[in-house]
């Protein structure tokens, strides 16, 4: 295991400390588990469609159905109605904008 150090300016170390512990995460597990989900996924030779390209052609529409399509109706229900103008508290524990 390799062990990375960052220097975090001292104003956004309380800002990072709110948004792990929203999580249930220490400032070390939340930063680790940012760079996991902003890696690049490895692109496997069966993703690619005929012409090489790793681009999947279909309507967006019809992508976002198929990912969609075994999420049960509960937990479309349960998500917060003022999800897209809260964002930034739903996503990283700061507080609601009114």
């Amino acid at each position: 295991m390799t062990t990375v150090q960052i220097e975090i300016p001292d104003q956004k170390v309380a800002t990072y400390k709110i948004c792990a512990q929203a999580r249930g995460l220490t400032v070390e597990q939340w930063f680790l588990q940012l760079a996991e989900q902003s890696a690049p996924t490895p692109v496997v030779e069966a993703d690619r469609s005929e012409d090489g390209s790793n681009l999947d052609s279909r309507p967006i529409s019809e992508v976002i159905a198929e990912i969609m399509k075994d999420v049960p109706r509960e937990a479309f229900e349960s998500l917060p109605k003022d999800g897209a103008s809260q964002v930034d508290h739903y996503v990283y524990g700061l507080p609601k904008r009114y």
